[in-house]
């Protein structure tokens, strides 16, 4: 399965695509508005937004383009590694 995760800390960057791969999942990290989002979000399976570290205009983007997409998406208030832990076990 693809993921793109939009927000979340700079920081914890390799620690979110470390932990999916270990769910088997491929993902691209997105914690800053550089740029278009719509055209490098890409078609993932699930896109998942860490709501507490992320601007408003990202939000908009990415739901956005998710909704056209048809993409499901998750909100995740924290943007910690074990609510993305918890959220990946639903998707096993």
């Amino acid at each position: 399965m693809s993921l793109a995760i939009i927000g979340g800390n700079e920081c914890m960057e390799g620690k979110y695509k470390e932990i999916c791969k270990e769910y088997g999942h491929k993902v691209k990290v997105f914690t800053k508005s550089n740029g278009m989002i719509k055209k490098k979000i890409g078609t993932p399976d699930l896109v998942i937004m860490f709501t507490n570290t992320v601007s408003h205009k990202m939000v908009q983007s990415a739901s956005k383009e998710a909704k056209r997409g048809g993409i499901p998406v998750q909100y995740l208030k924290s943007s910690s590694s074990s609510a993305l832990a918890a959220l990946l076990n639903n998707y096993q």
